[in-house]
């Protein structure tokens, strides 16, 4: 979901001396009628905020990306934030696909719209320094639900998204990932047939593919769609892994950051892959499979085992289930020494940002209602017994759309203007967007239960110069590791000489000097508690 397209040094310089000059997004208050106060508790939990949160009628403009038709004033959550707070937004939506093009433009020309979602944090720092946008924690004792989950149960958000003088200008999203979201999956059909029990370990999950290629012997078992993304969805099992910013990843052990594509327990994940490879179990499409390809193979008897988003459980059963009435992937233990997934952070970033203007307050304001349980309820459940009614199994239930024949949120969105990208900031978990399907729950209850994550990593905050240099080094690191790492997977004359000689020239080619900088940036980490 995260918008991950790089703004241009030509427009950053652009953008910096002309934003001082026209920042304003035109206040709007629709006369001098005060606002009546509404019952404490009207609308739920608040957070400690009074509704109406201005004392006139005030509309501000918010820029998000979208797809939705039209988020005019007759769509409910436009409708139900003026009644509620007495603002009256003016979504501003550009497609995903255009977004980031529409952004660079109005960046550029300096007037930015009331809040804003989409920039690099980087960029948005230094507009922040420029005073374009807000440091939110200046305003932090108006913003009662801000300050509780970002400066008292969170603290290290500050410093993980802030700059260096401790001003945060992007609010964040709070509790938005689910808990299990990808890993192994397997024909449990075929695995059943065949009397296999799913693994609990790396021997048994070898063993385990050995049978299914013995029962079908033109099958490659495991095959991938990720590309040379396998390396690090892999990873977490080999006590590796960081989703941002793999192949660099934290050790616990020794409280250092190393680089993964040079560690032993790497190559050892490499040796199983090769393993795999010669002996016919794992695909050899798999760094350059497409997801048509791999999808063929995986609801066919080509392939039985492989490694995507939980959806997919569900998803390859619809697809196949008139053909194949028992195909059943089913969700799989995880591969690797560590028998852990990765941990999905509990505190995103989307860049959402507030300019520095006349509407400032009532901008940061209306975003603190968003982020209580009230505002969480409305943009990602709705107005009970006006759109929604609870069901028995303790999720809403949508009359209004009782004739589709899937709900979700995109539905949602087009229809109510709920679940925008950049104004839901805290996901109410009895949203449909949580309700598992069987398959999917059962994906959630092997990993949870166990509590099978690996350890979270430290979000760091690099210089303006750090960024760059990392930026000048990771690229070249990267493609040189991977590289390697599919000669090594696939020449049988790659081993153990070849694998020191790469250790040597990738770190003269910069892993020391990368590492150094991450080092560098833990210990001012570490140093701010």
């Amino acid at each position: 979901m995260k918008l991950k397209k790089r703004i241009s040094i030509l427009l950053a310089i652009t953008l910096l001396t002309s934003i001082l000059a026209a920042c304003s997004s035109g206040t709007d208050k629709g006369g001098s009628t005060a606002l009546p106060p509404q019952e404490p508790g009207q609308y739920g939990d608040t957070g400690g905020l009074t509704l109406p949160l201005v004392d006139e009628p005030t509309t501000i403009t918010y820029m998000l990306p979208s797809n939705a038709k039209d988020l005019g004033p007759s769509k409910l959550v436009v409708q139900e934030l003026e009644k509620r707070t007495g603002i009256k937004v003016n979504f501003q939506t550009y497609s995903p696909q255009t977004y980031q093009d529409k952004l660079k433009v109005i960046v550029a020309s300096g007037k930015l719209p009331d809040i804003f979602t989409g920039l690099k944090p980087a960029e948005l720092k230094k507009i922040g320094k420029q005073n374009g946008v807000v440091a939110i924690n200046e305003y932090a004792d108006q913003l009662p639900n801000f300050k509780k989950l970002y400066m008292e149960e969170n603290d290290w958000v500050i410093k993980s998204f802030g700059d260096e003088a401790g001003n945060i200008y992007t609010w964040p999203i709070y509790n938005l990932n689910r808990k299990v979201n990808h890993g192994f999956m397997f024909r449990k059909d075929i695995f059943d047939e065949l009397g296999i029990k799913e693994w609990t370990n790396t021997n048994e999950f070898y063993e385990a593919l050995k049978k299914v290629k013995e029962a079908y012997p033109d099958s490659y078992p495991y095959a991938s769609k990720s590309l040379a993304n396998i390396f690090r969805d892999w990873a977490f099992g080999w006590g590796l892994g960081n989703t941002d910013q793999y192949p660099a990843y934290y050790d616990e052990k020794d409280g250092t950051w190393k680089y993964a594509a040079v560690q032993q327990e790497h190559k050892d994940m490499l040796d199983f892959m090769k393993k795999l490879y010669n002996e016919k179990l794992l695909d050899p499409e798999f760094l350059t499979d497409t997801q048509d390809s791999w999808t063929t193979k995986m609801t066919t008897d080509q392939s039985f085992v492989t490694f995507d988003w939980i959806g997919r459980l569900d998803l390859f059963y619809n697809q196949i289930k008139e053909q194949n009435p028992d195909y059943d992937l089913r969700y799989a233990n995880p591969v690797g020494p560590t028998g852990n997934i990765r941990t999905l952070p509990e505190v995103s970033d989307f860049s959402v940002a507030v300019a520095k203007n006349k509407n400032t307050e009532t901008s940061l304001k209306l975003l603190d209602y968003l982020t209580s349980p009230s505002g969480s309820e409305l943009m990602t459940i709705g107005v009970e017994k006006v759109n929604f009614e609870w069901g028995e199994d303790g999720y809403p239930v949508y009359p209004e759309l009782k004739d589709l024949p899937l709900v979700d949120i995109t539905v949602l969105e087009d229809r109510y203007a709920m679940w925008l990208e950049g104004a839901y900031l805290r996901p109410d978990h009895r949203s449909i967007y949580y309700r598992f399907s069987k398959k999917e729950q059962e994906a959630q209850d092997k990993i949870v239960k166990e509590d099978r994550f690996e350890p979270f990593d430290p979000i760091l905050n690099f210089t303006d110069d750090e960024t760059s240099k990392i930026a000048e080094l990771q690229t070249s690191l990267q493609k040189s590791a991977e590289e390697f790492n599919s000669k090594y997977i696939l020449d049988a004359g790659y081993g153990d000489a070849e694998w020191e000689n790469f250790r040597g020239q990738i770190s003269k080619g910069g892993v020391e000097e990368l590492m150094a900088i991450y080092n560098e940036a833990q210990k001012r980490y570490d140093e701010s508690k």
